[in-house]
């Protein structure tokens, strides 16, 4: 007669205990940081202007002007469709605009 070993769960529930040992405190120590809103401002645009002056006058003296266009061409899905007077855009606003 042969002996079999009889399979007990108890190696497995052993393993994933310590498992849960280790990995709950290293994700309780996270910390998870949203982003604020973002407010926009809405522009028609008059006959003249550009995105570079929409931009300029939305922009904070310490921001980048390009960033801003780029910005303002990405929520209003611009892409490379040139503006036009009557249309309006929303313009991101800086926590402090010019």
């Amino acid at each position: 007669m042969v002996k079999r070993r009889r399979f007990t769960l108890m190696p497995a529930i052993m393993l994933a205990a310590l498992s849960l040992m280790v990995t709950i405190p290293a994700l309780s120590s996270m910390h998870l940081y949203a982003a604020g809103a973002q407010r926009y401002a809405t522009v028609v645009v008059q006959p003249g202007d550009t995105l570079w002056a929409i931009a300029s006058t939305h922009t904070a003296r310490s921001a980048g002007i390009q960033d801003t266009i780029d910005r303002i061409a990405e929520v209003n899905h611009l892409g490379s469709a040139p503006i036009i007077p009557g249309e309006r855009l929303r313009v991101p606003l800086s926590s402090s605009s010019r």
